[in-house]
């Protein structure tokens, strides 16, 4: 079953078929973005499909209940693309909602509670980041998966600590794709192994409703610091390398930057640790990696 909402700047290009072992080739972010609003011009028009597509959102309530097929929320704008994706997850038995702009695609993440989210970074109406934050933010334990033609380290690295669980580059295969999908399902469904209450010294977490106190003060921390907390919890007194962290947290098992986890270990410590200069609590294995002393 595929629920789709209307893209409300709809220049659209035609759909092409593909087998899965075919790498999908899609114009780069910025030229599509500059096609599409070099053809879209009169805002009116615009606004009036805009609040037809969000009249349309009645339409999505009680698709949870439409067997037990788990339901895909795919965010993408370009038509193409649409067509892409849909047929890659539908085809595998996954239930899809389809939309074509960023505002009609949190509308939709509130009334689909989908069990993953496919997210293109270009959109009308609501920038890719700022809609991941606040997916994240309102649902942490949902995955998200950034599909994007930006292939730059900084991106990639931006959007993984804002929460997003995987982050695929186009062009791609779309048997890749779903391996990352189920992958991040995967991780999404196994159990844990600590309470949702925790503590690393003077800080107490508690990962049901995503909150930190440190010594009685509340303590900000994102939802990917909450992610790697989580980890290290798991899998406390116990020497975790960059690669594994990157596998298991980031959802990578290859990266261009191990930085990143150094970065965010940093991060860390300077939140968590009385003296981050040395720390107590999230120590430093030379030549192995990272364990966490409780």
């Amino acid at each position: 079953m595929t629920t789709k909402i209307p893209l409300p700047l709809r220049c659209g290009l035609g759909p092409e078929e593909f087998s899965d072992n075919e790498v999908v080739r899609i114009p780069n972010e910025v030229d599509r973005s500059s096609s599409i609003f070099a053809r879209c011009q009169d805002r009116k028009e615009n606004m009036l499909q805009y609040e037809m597509t969000m009249t349309m959102t009645s339409e999505l309530r009680g698709t949870e209940a439409r067997g037990k097929q788990s339901q895909i929320l795919i965010i993408e704008d370009d038509p193409q693309m649409q067509k892409v994706l849909q047929r890659t997850f539908r085809d595998r038995g996954y239930a899809i909602t389809i939309c074509g702009d960023g505002l009609a695609g949190l509308a939709a993440f509130h009334i689909t509670k989908p069990a993953a989210v496919m997210l293109d970074l270009i959109l009308p109406n609501f920038v890719g980041r700022e809609l991941c934050k606040t997916m994240k933010a309102e649902q942490p334990e949902i995955p998200v998966i950034v599909v994007s033609g930006i292939s730059e380290v900084v991106d990639k690295v931006l959007l993984l600590e804002l929460g997003a669980d995987d982050y695929v580059t186009k062009p791609f295969s779309p048997r890749e794709l779903l391996a990352r999908l189920e992958g991040a399902l995967r991780r999404r469904q196994k159990p844990g192994t600590i309470n949702s209450t925790s503590s690393v010294g003077e800080c107490e977490i508690d990962f049901v409703t995503m909150t930190a106190h440190l010594a009685g003060k509340p303590l900000l921390l994102t939802a990917h610091e909450f992610k790697l907390l989580r980890y290290f919890l798991d899998n406390a007194e116990r020497v975790l390398s960059r690669e594994e962290l990157l596998d298991k947290v980031w959802g990578y098992s290859s990266y261009p930057a191990t930085r990143t986890v150094d970065n965010q270990i940093l991060k860390l410590r300077q939140k968590l640790e009385p003296d981050s200069t040395h720390p107590r609590y999230l120590q430093t294995v030379h030549g192995a990696g990272y364990k966490l002393v409780p």
